[in-house]
């Protein structure tokens, strides 16, 4: 008897060792794999941070991480093998904060001004498109840079010439400044003697006390309620275009910041869901609902209803995104230390502290992720306190509150990240100097404080999760490849000057910057137990690039290439060279 069972043991035994080894617990002959990949730099990006020859792909998952040896088994006749050749696989990437369809639908059905860099070819912009629809009773567009413009923001006299007879509204490339024309002032009812809104400012020209065109934050809001709303197949059309985009660049999980239940600009749920509903989903999609500081706290029962409608296996909205304040560009910012340029004004704080409290606590007690904008050091700071009295009021949970931008954090603040189990959301294609930083940051926060912007490796050091983002459309080009390059340089691209490093001591490896588009992606969006890394088991999100990224110099790993992207073992994009 007892024989036997020894027998029986050794038996068991050698069938779990087996089955570690395949990762699939049919016979392999009987059920071959649809692709292998073979003789790679296999980065897995797990706890351990392993390496590995091979990877196999069964259907929708991961069946096998090992060597080449252990990959025959699997193939069968149908079986697509590709010899990599040394070309390296990592994790599908993630993108934690990013604003689809964005400059996808802008392109499409308004004015693109993204990639212009003039009055003159904005206004050329604006005209050919008037030329093109006369019959548009408004006109939208985005992507204008503040840093082309005195402090005051560009003039409604200049759109005046180019259209006078309908409203022109314009977004910012960072989305929180607007450019009108006169037509649209006077609709919106704004003039000299129109007060700035709580949270809001409208730029007035010195001398004369005129609005000068420029509305910044919630005081463009009159005039956005003069525009109609984009219909959900709009939507839809931009959010296929942005998806090809992103899976160009190996981007297969995207964080929406702001998802809205309208057809308006935050992108319409239903447009998501359609797509889902539809099988034309090729990026996974997490999603915050916007809670704004007039939202009344008796709604939040609404808002966990709106959850439960967007429970899609691709697309959900487990988070509420909230701005704490503006942004430096706009002088909205919110400050510990005045601005520069401004020295009795400090930004715009867009919550009571106190009502913000309750509010993050009332969320926090449904379960909610809480999603922070936060781009001044006293925002943060604000935010940190929420998440502290929430956490107070409901007791310690997995809450995984998450805060982006992080342009200024105060080093007194930095050890809060780890303590409270914050998740930082930076976009390190924004960590260099250049005409922004020349122009805008250094003028209006001064050359010390400006140069301290956007910590990253002191966060890491604190405990923080940093999960990295490109705010997109604010970063038009989100290649995650090029973030990855940022954040390890902190200077532009074939910039060699170590003057012209930002910060440093805040440089960051290429382990901790490829986990932070992978594996802290996962983590930031609780769906590590699915993705984010490559393991047997996991969804098959993957990508192959051209090069071993940790064998070559930090400043061309943003000349790499993506070949081949996956998305849940279906090839979603491939390069003809692969």
């Amino acid at each position: 008897m007892i024989s036997s069972l020894f027998r029986y043991g050794l038996g068991f035994l050698l069938c779990v060792a087996v089955l570690l080894e395949t990762g699939c617990g049919t016979s392999t002959q009987d059920n071959p794999a649809d692709l292998v990949l073979r003789n790679g730099v296999i980065y897995t990006v797990d706890e351990e941070r392993s390496r590995a020859e091979a990877v196999v792909v069964r259907g929708n998952e991961i069946v096998y991480v090992g060597s080449n040896d252990g990959v025959d088994a699997f193939v069968g006749p149908d079986t697509d093998v590709i010899d990599l050749n040394g070309k390296m696989v990592l994790p599908g990437f993630f993108d934690s904060h990013s604003h689809p369809p964005g400059g996808a639908l802008i392109e499409s059905v308004d004015v693109y001004l993204y990639g212009e860099r003039s009055l003159e070819g904005y206004l050329n912009a604006v005209g050919n498109y008037a030329e093109r629809n006369p019959d548009k009773t408004a006109i939208r567009g985005m992507g204008w840079s503040n840093a082309l413009f005195p402090p005051t923001g560009p003039r409604k006299e200049d759109l005046d010439e180019i259209v006078s007879d309908r409203p022109v509204a314009l977004t910012s490339g960072d989305g929180h400044s607007t450019w009108v024309n006169s037509k649209a002032l006077e609709m919106a009812g704004i003039t000299k003697d129109t007060p700035n809104p709580e949270g809001g400012v409208i730029e007035k020209d010195p001398d004369t006390g005129e609005p000068t065109g420029t509305l910044r934050e919630i005081a463009a809001a009159p005039v956005m309620e003069l525009l109609s709303p984009y219909t959900v197949e709009e939507l839809m059309e931009g959010l296929v275009t942005f998806q090809k985009t992103a899976n160009l660049y190996g981007v297969t999980t995207v964080h929406v910041a702001g998802v809205g239940f309208d057809a308006g600009y935050s992108s319409g749920a239903e447009a998501y869901k359609r797509l889902e509903e539809s099988g034309r989903l090729t990026v996974r999609f997490r999603g915050s609902l916007l809670f704004n500081p007039d939202t009344p706290i008796e709604t939040v029962p609404e808002f966990v209803e709106k959850r439960s409608q967007n429970t899609g296996r691709l697309f959900q909205t487990n988070a509420i995104k909230i701005f704490i304040d503006g942004v430096v560009e706009g002088t909205t910012a919110y400050l510990f230390e005045p601005y520069v340029h401004r020295p009795d004004y400090r930004g715009e704080l867009l919550w009571d502290p106190d009502y913000l409290n309750e509010v993050c606590a009332a969320l926090d007690k449904e379960g909610f992720q809480i999603h922070v904008h936060a781009i001044g050091d006293a925002a943060t700071h604000v935010a940190l306190n929420a998440f502290e009295h929430a956490e107070k009021a409901n007791g310690k949970r997995d809450a995984r509150p998450m805060i982006t931008h992080l342009q200024l954090v105060a080093p007194e603040d930095k050890p809060r990240f780890g303590t409270l189990g914050v998740v930082g959301l930076p976009q390190p294609f924004w960590f260099q100097k250049g005409g922004f930083y020349e122009n805008i940051e250094v003028p209006y926060l001064g050359e010390e404080r400006a140069s301290q912007e956007y910590p990253m490796q002191s966060l890491i050091d604190a405990g923080a999760v940093m999960a990295s983002a490109s705010d997109y459309p604010v970063t038009i080009e989100f290649r995650p490849l090029m973030g990855i390059q940022q954040a390890m340089t902190r200077a532009g691209e074939g910039v060699t000057d170590p003057d012209q490093i930002l910060g440093p001591d805040e440089r960051v490896g290429l382990e901790d910057m490829i986990a932070s588009f992978t594996t802290n992606g996962a983590y930031a969006n609780f769906i590590e137990k699915e993705t984010g890394s490559l393991e047997v088991g996991k969804a098959a999100d993957l990508v192959v690039v051209d090069q071993d990224l940790f064998e070559i110099p930090a400043t061309e790993i943003g000349r790499a290439t993506v070949l081949l992207t996956l998305f849940e073992g279906k090839e979603v994009f491939r390069s003809p060279e692969l």
